[in-house]
């Protein structure tokens, strides 16, 4: 099994957030290379947030929650598909921490 580290949920929540739209629904996937390993990310979610005015006359998009509908995190290496622990809870976390 591979163990999901805190750089592939940063990079995932950088990804999705990057294919945000001020739509308050996503349904896409992505995929992303991370130290030799493929990852893929599908997700259908419901995205409830808020934006912010910045000093320097910027809107910020804050990521309040996030509501999954459909998600799969698949995990790919040079041997095939690995199972892997992803856990949306900390995704999420994760998610809102760099909105903040």
């Amino acid at each position: 099994m591979y163990e999901v580290s805190s750089e592939v949920y940063l990079e995932a929540a950088e990804r999705l957030l990057s294919l945000l739209s001020l739509s308050d629904y996503y349904s896409g996937s992505f995929e992303f290379e991370s130290n030799g390993l493929s990852c893929r990310m599908v997700l259908s979610a419901v995205i409830y947030g808020h934006y912010e005015q910045l000093p320097e006359g910027v809107q910020n998009r804050v990521i309040d929650n996030i509501i999954p509908v459909w998600w799969e995190f698949h995990t790919t290496d040079e041997s095939g598909e690995r199972l892997n622990d992803f856990d949306f809870s900390e995704f999420r976390k994760v998610l809102a921490e760099i909105t903040r």
